[in-house]
């Protein structure tokens, strides 16, 4: 008995850590769509965040990435870092702070070229006192919070 719960404790930490690690861009729970499915060039080209549609997908860091139209999805083809989120979607705050939590498409910035989500009004809020602070420490904490 005392063999098979060594064995069993083995086999749940080493699958523990192996699930440890999070994906390179968040798409939730039960999808394996980025930014909750709406078109990543839309915050640059229109201005604002548009739903993406099905119709217009490419796969891109393990997930689903959806455009408006055409012309997005084919600026997004071409240059996928510049269109991307940073941190994968994760919220940019909570990353500064060594957290993982998920970017919400609506509360975004768009800071030297680069689209940053966070996770509610009140955490845009406090990104907002100290962008380039915040960039600089989740910078220094992307990617090893993933792990």
């Amino acid at each position: 008995m005392a063999r098979l719960f060594a064995l069993v404790t083995a086999i749940l930490l080493c699958t523990s850590s192996a699930l440890a690690s999070e994906p390179l861009v968040y798409t939730g729970l039960l999808s394996n769509t980025a930014v909750g499915g709406y078109d990543t060039v839309s915050y640059f080209e229109a201005g604002g965040p548009a739903k993406g549609s099905a119709r217009h997908t490419v796969e891109y860091n393990g997930a689903t990435w959806r455009f408006a139209n055409p012309e997005n999805l084919a600026l997004f083809k071409e240059e996928p870092e510049r269109y991307a989120p940073a941190y994968g979607g994760y919220c940019a705050w909570a990353i500064s702070q060594g957290n993982l939590a998920k970017g919400d498409p609506k509360y975004w910035t768009v800071r030297d070229g680069r689209l940053y989500l966070n996770y509610s009004q009140s955490v845009h809020d406090q990104w907002l006192e100290d962008p380039e602070g915040f960039i600089r420490q989740a910078n220094e904490k992307w990617p090893k919070v993933l792990e």
